[in-house]
């Protein structure tokens, strides 16, 4: 059999498609929302600090996790801080049902996390960090190098801000504090304590003085 020039030619697609055994993906649209300016300007880097703080990459972070003002019912008083670890969210109650939100990480079992009444008695600006006894019978050889703990600085797990939760005149050795990874934010991954993003931490600090209540719910 002669295979003419005009077979060939139009023959040509079908032996070009058979080389292709796996279809190309189809473009997909980036359907996200761009991140408005406001946003921008409340996650940009600071430069009034003794430390770097850097700009939060917003593009890995879940929106459902960034500052906001909310509605939010609750018996709480204006002032308090009510922690929901199960819905990883800190909430800053403000006047006429409307609060203050804020994404967190929180503790990687329910066991890890604090419950209950406590109130800020101590505040610190780059705070000092030391593990806790408990920390490094657990994990020893990721806390025993520092067990003497670590100076204030960008490094520092606790971040640029802390607040030290107390119960009955005594330090449960829970805190609210910045972090070293905004990529956590919304899991659960600490060991115990509460972490916010740096912006965030720096914002509620100033927002909240030396005697507040805070509150952690179940989780």
């Amino acid at each position: 059999m002669i295979l003419t020039r005009r077979f060939l030619l139009s023959g040509t697609p079908l032996f070009l498609a058979g080389c292709i055994t796996h279809p190309a993906p189809p473009l997909v649209a980036d359907h996200r929302p761009p991140v408005d300016p406001g946003t921008l300007a409340t996650y940009a880097a600071l430069d009034t600090e003794p430390f770097p703080v850097p700009a939060i990459d917003l593009t890995g972070i879940d929106p459902r996790f960034l500052r906001r003002e909310v509605a939010y019912a609750t018996s709480e008083p204006p002032g308090t801080i009510v922690v929901d670890p199960a819905a990883r969210y800190a909430y800053l109650v403000r006047e006429g049902g409307r609060a203050i939100r804020y994404g967190v990480g929180v503790g990687k079992n329910e066991a890890f996390n604090f419950r209950g009444d406590a109130v800020i008695a101590r505040k610190a600006e780059w705070p000092r960090w030391t593990p806790t006894p408990a920390m490094i019978r657990r994990e020893p050889e990721r806390y025993g190098p520092v067990a003497g703990g670590l100076p204030g600085g960008p490094g520092n797990p606790l971040g640029p801000r802390a607040l030290y939760l107390f119960r009955n005149g005594q330090d449960t050795l829970y805190r609210l504090h910045g972090t070293t990874e905004p990529g956590t934010i919304g899991t659960m991954v600490s060991s115990g304590c509460v972490r916010l993003l740096n912006q965030d931490i720096i914002d509620l600090y100033r927002r909240v003085p030396t005697g507040s209540r805070a509150v952690v719910l179940p989780a």
